[in-house]
């Protein structure tokens, strides 16, 4: 690393972790605005409040990053540019990439840190951010509620087509963890039902590894007629047949812009989209969170070109263009993202697209500039 790669490293470092700091005090204090007087409703107490945002911070980093390596690219480029430093080092011979050249290896580790982050860190602190704001809700409805009213999600439904399994509840408690009025279907191959099970109420036993239904009736069919055979009345029924996780049944309609990376994996990993149409949104959703790792190279392709345009061009022209096709990218992506959800595109390529297309263009600019 010589002495241009050191300053230019120094100086684009410095501004963005100044505006990393700033943007997410900002994305802090919008927070604070739209969640305090509902953790205040919930009798949160001050270390409850301090520990939920502490929690909630770093789910912000997914946008954090993009947005402040784009403006601090754009500011100390900008910068040097109107100093006529890349003036004088362009006229001494040094090309455009050999002086942006460690900004280009810091974006490639970029990569792997947004990666890493979109695995880990970020679903780690939405889940958990999640799980503090339902547990602050449930021990205040608990002071005045049935427990089986606590945490309550109405008319929760499931279908697993691999083992030809609908799941009906009336209602799901989350503080419980029970489902209450609840129906089980079981179908064939050829989607004739073989059987029912309706019960008052239903859980999931992890230690018997089996579904537990209560004071209830199983319904056997004939296939033939679609006829009742046989009705027999049960006070308690173990199924250790039906696995179906409950959390995963709860997370499935909610939607997927919501749901962190590893809840989206989880549903990708139980279905296919051959099995069920609802799960293309989320594999939409789970390839464009894998897409953003490309992401810091999007932005440093489109911002250098722009930021270090000639010296007859007034930089705001330069950051105007770059901003202009940050736009650009995202009409595409929610166009892909659609598209993808309506299985015009397969889910992987509505993912892919704007980001490759984006990266081209990005290449060719700067190519051009070079």
């Amino acid at each position: 690393m010589n002495l241009i790669d050191r300053y230019l490293l120094r100086e684009w470092l410095k501004m963005l972790g100044l505006v990393i700091a700033a943007t997410l005090g900002l994305l802090l204090m919008q927070a604070m605005y739209d969640d305090f007087r509902d953790l205040i409703n919930d009798d949160a107490a001050a270390v409850d409040i301090l520990v939920y945002y502490g929690v909630k911070l770093p789910s912000y980093l997914s946008v954090v990053l993009p947005l402040a390596l784009l403006v601090s690219l754009l500011y100390t480029l900008g910068q040097m540019h109107r100093n006529n430093e890349i003036t004088a080092m362009r006229a001494a011979g040094v090309g455009l990439f050999r002086i942006t050249r460690g900004i280009w290896a810091a974006g490639v580790l970029l990569c792997g840190v947004t990666w890493y982050i979109n695995a880990t860190v970020i679903p780690w602190s939405v889940e958990e951010s999640r799980a503090i704001r339902e547990n602050l809700e449930f021990r205040k409805e608990a002071k005045g509620e049935a427990l089986d009213r606590v945490g309550m999600r109405p008319g929760v439904t499931f279908e697993n087509q691999r083992e030809g399994r609908m799941w009906f509840f009336n209602r799901y408690s989350q503080f419980t963890r029970k489902g209450y009025g609840v129906t089980v279907v079981q179908i064939d191959a050829q989607r004739r039902e073989l059987y029912r099970l309706l019960a008052a109420e239903a859980w999931y036993d992890p230690a018997r590894k089996a579904w537990v239904f209560r004071n209830g009736r199983e319904i056997a069919m004939e296939t033939a007629t679609g006829e009742v055979a046989t009705t027999t009345a049960f006070r308690e029924k173990i199924v250790p047949a039906f696995t179906e996780d409950p959390s995963l049944m709860l997370i499935f309609d909610v939607r997927p812009q919501d749901l962190s990376f590893t809840e989206l994996r989880r549903i990708i990993d139980y279905f296919s989209a051959t099995e069920n149409p609802k799960v293309t949104p989320y594999a939409v959703r789970y390839y464009s969170v894998l897409a953003d790792t490309l992401g810091p190279l999007i932005i440093i392709a489109l911002a250098i070109p722009f930021a270090v345009a000639g010296v007859r061009v007034n930089p705001v022209v330069g950051v105007s263009k770059s901003l202009g096709l940050f736009l650009i990218y995202f009409v595409l992506a929610k166009a892909s993202t659609a598209l993808g959800g309506r299985d015009v595109i397969p889910a992987l390529w509505a993912a892919l697209l704007p980001s490759l297309a984006m990266l081209g263009v990005g290449g060719w600019f700067f190519a051009k500039g070079q």
